[in-house]
């Protein structure tokens, strides 16, 4: 029976991350979805996109583009200023590949994988985004700032107008825990600060969480 898995903020815990997709033992029958800033802050982003890489030949995987892959790859492929990304997560990006001055330590393959990452996911019961959204557009309408960039405690956003459950990331809960409402799920449990990575079926409603050792809880 095939399965739609989506994964919290990653954030450069590459234990966690190799610890919950052991857990969940995906096949080519699932679908797993990524929700966003899979780099910065943690300690190895570049295994991170490497996993993520492997994982893209043993099911059908989606990434979504959170506000660290935005400001990594305006850096990284745009040559723009780093100030603003170094002060919120890239200088460890950047240590973990051996940076020494030039920007093309970075992969090609792994720039490629960033840039294929999407700006939203849905399936016929829900929708998958990296921050937010606004409840009276349609998804293919929505803002940058709100899909990327705008946290819950800033908007919190009541049903939305498509009747599917909202499945985000970005606004951590520094408890480690789940923010649940009826209509809406984050499920970005502050991995890089000591708590914990999710993953939610979000059929089963079945979750794996990993620390950034890489143990498990139930």
């Amino acid at each position: 029976m095939s399965r739609t898995i989506a994964i919290g903020d990653i954030h450069g815990c590459d234990l966690a991350l190799e610890a919950v997709l052991t857990a969940i033992a995906p096949t080519v029958e699932d679908t797993i979805v990524t929700l966003g800033d899979v780099v910065d802050r943690g300690p190895n982003s570049k295994r991170v996109i490497e996993l993520l890489l492997q994982l893209s030949s043993r099911c059908r995987y989606v990434g979504l583009l959170g506000n660290h892959e935005e400001m990594m790859l305006k850096v990284v492929v745009e040559r723009q200023s780093p100030e603003f990304w170094l002060r919120y997560g890239g200088v460890a990006t950047l240590d973990s590949y051996r940076f020494c001055g030039k920007l093309d330590v970075v992969p090609p393959e792994h720039i490629a994988l960033l840039q294929s990452f999407g700006q939203y996911y849905e399936t016929p019961t829900h929708f998958f985004t990296h921050a937010n959204y606004e409840e009276t557009k349609p998804l293919e309408q929505q803002a940058d700032k709100f899909l990327r960039w705008k946290r819950l405690d800033e908007h919190l956003p009541g049903p939305h107008i498509s009747g599917k459950t909202a499945i985000l990331g970005h606004t951590a809960d520094e408890s480690g825990e789940i923010f649940s409402l009826k209509h809406l799920i984050c499920i970005d449990t502050f991995c890089h600060g000591g708590q914990w990575l999710t993953a939610l079926d979000v059929s089963s409603g079945k979750i794996w969480q990993a620390n950034e050792e890489g143990k498990l809880r139930a």
